[in-house]
């Protein structure tokens, strides 16, 4: 298989699982759990909320808007694994996959829903990080990964050469 092929399956691969999990995820939480229930203790709870804005809840209510800007995003992630990802470190692809798949798995339930279901609520007391679900850890993961690809480049995705014997 040649390395461009290697890309498009790795991108492709992380953003199905990425969905697949959060879809799964979502409609395990929604049956199985109450509104809200500890898991560990006060530091980690299932919370469902009904998300109708972006991500940290920011622009109110609206996911037909947001819907149609992810779409256009959807788009532009494809475009450019296909501009650079196919040639650039396999990191860059991993990226891109995470952040297709987060994309797309909060695309999913704006249209078929009208708002995201968000679950994750970590915290202790009253500090709590916003809510989240599969799809926003994933385009967090992404985010964090360009960051570091921006930081250290080449030295994250080089090989170690071994010394002959």
């Amino acid at each position: 298989m040649t390395e461009p092929r290697r890309r498009w399956l790795l991108f492709g691969a992380i953003a199905a699982v990425v969905v697949i999990a959060d879809q799964l995820s979502k409609i395990l939480v929604v049956r199985a759990f109450p509104t809200q229930t500890d898991i560990v203790g006060d530091l980690v709870r299932i919370t469902i909320v009904h998300n109708t804005g972006g991500i940290f809840g920011l622009f109110g209510a609206s996911a037909p808007l947001l819907a149609l800007a992810s779409t256009f995003v959807i788009g532009l992630i494809v475009l450019y694994q296909a501009r650079e990802g196919v040639r650039s470190p396999w990191l860059l692809s991993a990226a891109l996959g995470l952040l297709l798949g987060g994309a797309i798995g909060n695309l999913i339930d704006r249209l078929r829903l009208g708002y995201v279901i968000d679950f994750v609520d970590m915290g202790i007391g009253d500090l709590r990080w916003y809510i989240f679900n599969v799809a926003d850890a994933a385009i967090s993961t992404s985010l964090l990964l360009f960051i570091l690809m921006a930081l250290f480049g080449e030295r994250l995705t080089r090989r170690v050469e071994r010394p002959a014997h």
